[in-house]
């Protein structure tokens, strides 16, 4: 369910919940050291944004529906997520070290590298496309942890660096100045994983996938 902001952050965006399963052990050992950090909130941010981004490889081409393959827990344990898992781990980190983080999800057009995108799923449009909002200094901040620094190397893109200030959430264009990614749709932000909502709109935009696939809780491509 999409919320609008609150004044309860420490209820509603710190929460532990099924997928934001901060509470897990191994989300615990893996933040144990943070979690006693003299750092401020700003910094400590800027590092768990960095350990994200550059900690799993990303990968937009391997997706699976089953609900707990959405929990923080579980992709932890990998070594590659698509923006949505990436996104979903950085927000546990943040509210396990008590930073309010919720996800925001859109569309979002690719314009490099998209010869792969297009024969995988018939267009260059990636949709839901995740992204992280936290609440640092009194502000709603916009970051995306999904292109990890080696990969941006290989496509000649800087890195999405994240300051704990500014946004910090699109790559317009490469350093050679060619159109790399745009915003084309906004669907708002959401309290929890909107599962339902996302396999809806999978189904909207990619009928293809669903229509070769003989399960429609789970596809991988």
């Amino acid at each position: 369910m999409q919320i609008e902001e609150s004044g309860h952050l420490n209820e509603v965006y710190l929460k532990s919940t099924f997928f934001y399963d901060l509470e897990h052990a191994s989300i615990q050992h893996w933040l144990e050291e943070l979690k006693h950090t003299t750092m401020s909130k700003q910094s400590l941010a800027i590092a768990l944004y960095n350990m994200v981004r550059d900690g799993w490889r990303y990968n937009p081409y391997r997706i699976s529906l089953k609900s707990e393959h959405f929990k923080a827990s579980y992709i932890l344990e990998k070594s590659e997520g698509n923006c949505v898992e990436k996104s979903i781990l950085l927000i546990a980190a943040f509210r396990a070290v008590g930073i309010p983080a919720r996800i925001h999800l859109g569309k979002v057009k690719n314009h490099i590298a998209v010869e792969k995108l297009t024969e995988r799923f018939g267009t260059n449009e990636l949709t839901p496309h995740g992204m992280v909002n936290a609440y640092i200094n009194g502000s709603w901040l916009k970051m995306s942890p999904a292109f990890n620094a080696s990969l941006c190397t290989m496509f000649d893109v800087e890195p999405l660096e994240f300051d704990g200030i500014n946004d910090s959430y699109l790559q317009q264009y490469n350093s050679k100045g060619t159109k790399f990614m745009e915003y084309i749709e906004d669907y708002g932000h959401f309290e929890d994983v909107p599962l339902d909502f996302m396999k809806e709109n999978l189904r909207l935009h990619y009928p293809q996938i669903f229509d070769m696939t003989d399960s429609k809780e789970v596809f991988i491509f």
